[in-house]
């Protein structure tokens, strides 16, 4: 099962950036399921959201808006498709890339 997790802390967790995600993903038929959680401790790149799914890679980005939602749509159905979740090429996700804090080993 593929989680997106999104910071409830954050200014987009807080003014309801799950919701529009989930929504997101179910018009998408993407099988992702969109949990919040408390901080994530990415505050000084503060909105933040993190990919995870067994055996992948997990993702954490900041400086998440509602303008990402195309390249999170984009990165999502990747990941997704990616056996071990690492992404050949980033560039497709546009700008997401560049808001890239970490990349976890599964």
């Amino acid at each position: 099962m593929t989680t997106a997790t999104v910071c409830k802390s954050c200014a987009a967790g807080q003014g309801g950036f799950a919701a529009t995600l989930a929504a997101a993903f179910a018009a998408e038929n993407l099988p992702v399921t969109v949990q919040e959680t408390d901080c994530m401790s990415g505050c000084k790149r503060a909105s933040t959201l993190a990919f995870r799914a067994p055996s992948k890679m997990a993702y954490l980005f900041g400086e998440i808006t509602a303008a990402d939602l195309p390249d999170i749509l984009i990165f999502t159905r990747l990941y997704l498709a990616a056996p071990d979740g690492t992404l050949a090429d980033a560039r497709p996700i546009g700008d997401l890339r560049f808001k890239a804090i970490a990349r976890i080993p599964a």
